[in-house]
């Protein structure tokens, strides 16, 4: 069995964190990282009790956590480095119960970076607002036409093998580390599979969908990344 990591961004999500590592399989992972990004509550605190190794990052920003996750990975010990990572969302949206079925594609050989969908999995009223699944939508459709593929979301519960996201090289610090993930696998002719995920609604306000600011900014960069790379 390959070393199996989990990293969790999270910001302000203390009513949700706990809850969050509870439902990772058992056994399955041999490290979950928390990356404590600029909160003001006691998300820290909350994840080091439920058992997850905390990291602080207070520069603020989605990617800019998953950068400080991956840098905390990859200053470890050889026999500690993952070969594998889950990116996993800390307020709740995700099912993490579902981690084995998004791994399975990596563990058969058949891919190196797999997708959680949420378009194709189940979703719980008003999980996602109208806004992102349009947004996803048009993202999805134009990476489609670009590369080809089964593209249909840019969702954040994914797993990926550790040299794949090497050869990735992700550099985005805020909205567009999903879409740059799956743009740069695309473009190295990685082996990209999707996976329908559940997905509920979250614990707390959404720092993106759940503001005029965070909307327009996600949406803006996303198309920035895709064209960007064209």
């Amino acid at each position: 069995m390959p070393r199996i990591a989990v990293l969790i961004p999270a910001h302000n999500e203390e009513k949700s964190i706990a809850l969050v590592l509870s439902e990772i399989p058992a056994g399955l992972v041999q490290e979950v990282v928390v990356v404590d990004n600029a909160s003001t509550d006691a998300t820290a605190a909350a994840a080091r009790a439920a058992g997850a190794t905390v990291v602080a990052e207070p520069r603020p920003g989605y990617g800019q956590a998953c950068l400080a996750g991956l840098a905390y990975y990859a200053a470890q010990p050889a026999g500690r480095i993952p070969e594998i990572i889950v990116f996993l969302d800390g307020d709740h949206s995700d099912f993490p119960e579902e981690m084995p079925a998004l791994l399975a594609p990596i563990l058969s050989g058949s891919a190196e970076l797999v997708i959680g969908s949420r378009a194709l999995g189940q979703r719980e009223r008003g999980a996602l607002l109208p806004q992102q699944r349009f947004g996803n939508w048009l993202a999805a459709r134009l990476l489609r036409l670009r590369y080809g593929g089964a593209h249909t979301d840019l969702g954040p519960f994914r797993a990926v093998r550790a040299d794949a996201l090497a050869r990735i090289g992700m550099v985005d610090t805020n909205y567009g580390w999903t879409v740059e993930m799956q743009v740069k696998a695309a473009r190295l002719g990685l082996r990209v599979a999707e996976v329908p995920v559940r997905y509920r609604r979250r614990i707390g306000v959404s720092k993106v969908s759940g503001t005029v600011r965070g909307t327009i900014g996600a949406g803006y960069k996303i198309l920035w990344t895709i064209f960007k790379y064209w």
